[in-house]
């Protein structure tokens, strides 16, 4: 059995306005106790999947590139050491600010041979209203540089959506990307929750956070259905609703999440899956170290699935894929255990066909390709 690692590193030069994410700004004498807490917590790690070989790695955050290289390739060293590894796709979430040739050059060394590069826009403003770091010519100097190094599979993302953004600046965002031509692109639309700073101004009605510039759900959707189109005349083969790779760039990793594949998570924050359980370790970076350093368990929740659970999920994380899921396979795994549940399923199905938000191809299910961006709709009415 295969299984990934996720290593969470949830330290961040500034907090960008759209983040809901567990991360933070802290000093960077936090950096190397937290390294040297996930490589313990690695090497003492419990027998869940011990027996399992580990083909990737992906480390994200967060800003894990502002660790010293010389600490991310201890991690590697450790989980090479602890596990069974045959590694083929070894992931570092990187932003363009944080990347030289010296650093690129030793991450290729320490084993990494993927980068996952969060652009978000190519236009200054957006970016400045966005909180980020970077600027335009950082990402050509940083893909310069992680190519300089030998780096052959990069990934980089955009958000649908960002304050100032209109039909301009996304497609000339979208040509400047093309025009780097990375292997794998990801395309995320602007989430408004009260999880983050822009989200709740927005919700708020206030004009903070340039949130009265955020572009209409509408306008939205236009850039990604734009996107769609031209990153699939550009050759990019779309495999999951925010994500495209060239033939034999899909990103390994993440595929086992929406397979619901087995993978461990290490550091604070990082969740786990054996198949039937899920777990996830404390978020607070500090109580985590302080957890690993006296031996006490950093475990904060433990879930066993439901085969009714079980089956959600089949639907949730099947469905993002373009693929989609196979409803003989899910007959025949879930009608003994939740029948009623699989018939109830079966009627939604049928009103979502009759409305053309999902189609079925012999016994595939899949969200129409015209309806993506109503996705969670689709999901709601299936599941809620």
């Amino acid at each position: 059995m295969n299984t990934g690692v996720y290593i969470q590193v949830p330290f961040c030069q500034t907090k960008c306005t759209y983040c809901n994410f567990h991360t933070g700004v802290v000093s960077r004498d936090r950096y190397q106790p937290y390294a040297e807490a996930v490589c313990r917590e690695i090497a003492e790690s419990g027998p869940e999947l011990r027996d399992a070989i580990v083909d990737t790695v992906y480390v994200g955050g967060g800003t894990p590139s502002l660790l010293d290289p010389a600490a991310l390739a201890k991690i590697l060293d450790t989980l090479r050491r602890s596990y069974r590894t045959e590694l083929t796709e070894v992931t570092l979430e990187a932003d363009p600010e944080t990347i030289s040739p010296i650093k690129a050059s030793a991450w290729r060394d320490a084993g990494f041979d993927r980068i996952s590069l969060g652009v978000q826009s190519f236009h200054d403003r957006e970016l400045r209203a966005a909180g980020r770091i970077h600027r335009r010519e950082d990402i050509f100097r940083a893909t310069d540089s992680l190519r300089a190094g030998g780096f052959r599979n990069i990934s980089m993302d955009l958000i649908a959506g960002l304050p100032h953004q209109t039909r301009e600046s996304w497609e000339e965002s979208v040509s400047q990307l093309l025009r780097i031509f990375p292997e794998h692109v990801s395309i995320y639309m602007l989430e408004i929750d009260e999880g983050s700073r822009l989200g709740r101004e927005s919700l708020a009605g206030g004009a903070r956070y340039s949130a009265e510039a955020i572009p209409s759900d509408d306008d939205m959707a236009d850039f990604y259905d734009s996107a769609c189109a031209r990153l699939n005349a550009a050759g990019y083969e779309h495999y999951e609703i925010s994500n495209w790779g060239l033939p034999g760039r899909h990103s390994q990793h993440n595929l086992k999440y929406w397979r619901r594949e087995p993978y461990l998570g290490f550091g604070a924050g990082a969740h786990s899956f054996d198949g039937s359980t899920r777990w996830a370790n404390i978020h607070d970076p500090a109580r985590y170290v302080v957890c690993i350093e006296q031996g006490t368990s950093t475990r904060e929740q433990t879930e066993t699935l439901m085969p009714w659970h079980a089956l959600a999920e089949e639907f949730f994380l099947g469905l993002r894929q373009l693929d989609g899921v196979d409803l003989g396979r899910i007959e025949r795994d879930y009608s003994a255990h939740v029948p009623d549940r699989v018939e109830v399923l079966k009627g939604r199905i049928d009103i979502l066909r009759s409305h053309g938000l999902v189609e079925l191809d012999g016994e595939r299910l899949r969200i129409a390709p015209s309806r993506l961006t109503v996705s969670n709709e689709v999901f709601v009415e299936l599941l809620g």
